[in-house]
């Protein structure tokens, strides 16, 4: 195991895995190579790299080896870690569940004057409350939730202005992930047919989600109804993602995959309208897949959180 020397007694009192340390000034080559030494590997011909690892470590190891061929650890680890078992989906609704009651707590803290930032502490205080740890809030009031990932700011909320929320907490190993809509008073022009567009693109990805099926047909399901609508270019991002250790990972539900759903896959499906200046309109389910199509871990409703 190669670590930095800061780390390395701590971590040898709690595992007799071999490690092989290194500092700043050293630096992690020559602890490398003697780590690929005793692991029998120093003459890989292949290797398999993390997407997030640092470019200057994947260009250390590539230059420790004769020249081998990479691929992505998305094609062997991370094959294994879009499906989920028995045990980490218990672990996953439990936080999805959390979610449902983190988001209940923003709908409460709307008010006219509030901002953005005073609804997210709400949120992320209720995740604390349950023992999870606040793992993003989005919180675009008015035009601002017409940018997907909006940062949470200042705004204060208005009369008559849609609340975009999209949160996410972490209890355990795995974290949750969900979007849900506010509107404070009578809702704008438009919104209700947009809100309805984005419903049935959502249930049009849930009846596309079964075993077997390419992740691109899903996408194609989604956004088929919004362009139907006339809303094309207004969605702007993928249908969905995987949710696993990584908020963001593999099976991403684009217009150009070819992953095969499989049962087990866990990910989300979350089309979106986006009218710059108006309004967003976004509504996203975490899903696990079923030999009979997809399950949605949320309990909480789709419909439009009205507060009068």
């Amino acid at each position: 195991f190669l670590m930095p020397s800061v780390n390395a007694e701590d971590a040898m009192k709690r595992s007799d895995i071999k490690m092989f340390s290194w500092n700043d000034e050293s630096g992690p080559s020559k602890a490398l190579v003697e780590a690929l030494i005793f692991t029998g590997s120093s003459n890989a011909k292949h290797i398999a790299i993390d997407e997030a690892m640092r470019s200057h470590f994947a260009l250390i190891l590539i230059e420790a080896l004769p020249k081998p061929t990479y691929e992505f650890t998305n094609s062997t680890i991370g094959a294994l870690r879009m499906r989920k078992d028995a045990d980490e989906f218990v672990n996953l609704k439990e936080n999805a569940l959390i979610d449902d009651r983190a988001m209940q707590a923003g709908f409460a803290a709307i008010k006219e004057g509030v901002t953005e930032l005073e609804i997210g502490e709400a949120i992320n205080t209720h995740f604390i409350s349950e023992g999870a740890k606040p793992q993003f809030c989005i919180v675009g009031s008015g035009p601002n939730g017409a940018f997907p990932h909006h940062h949470t700011g200042t705004r204060k909320v208005k009369y008559g202005d849609v609340v975009l929320i999209d949160i996410g907490g972490r209890k355990g190993t795995f974290p949750s992930d969900m979007t849900r809509m506010s509107v404070l008073g009578e809702a704008p022009e438009g919104y209700l047919e947009i809100h309805a567009i984005v419903e049935r693109a959502v249930q049009a990805a849930l009846a596309a989600a079964k075993p077997g099926v390419l992740a691109k047909e899903v996408d194609a399901a989604a956004r088929g109804v919004i362009s139907e609508a006339g809303y094309g270019d207004y969605f702007v991002h993928r249908t969905g993602h995987g949710l696993g250790i990584d908020i963001h990972e593999p099976p991403y539900i684009t217009a150009t995959s070819e992953v095969v759903l499989d049962e087990g896959m866990v990910f989300s499906i979350e089309p979106g309208i986006y009218l710059q200046g108006k309004f967003g309109v976004r509504l996203e389910e975490i899903v696990i897949l079923r030999s009979d199509g997809a399950e949605i871990l949320s309990e909480l409703s789709r419909d439009t959180n009205f507060i009068s």
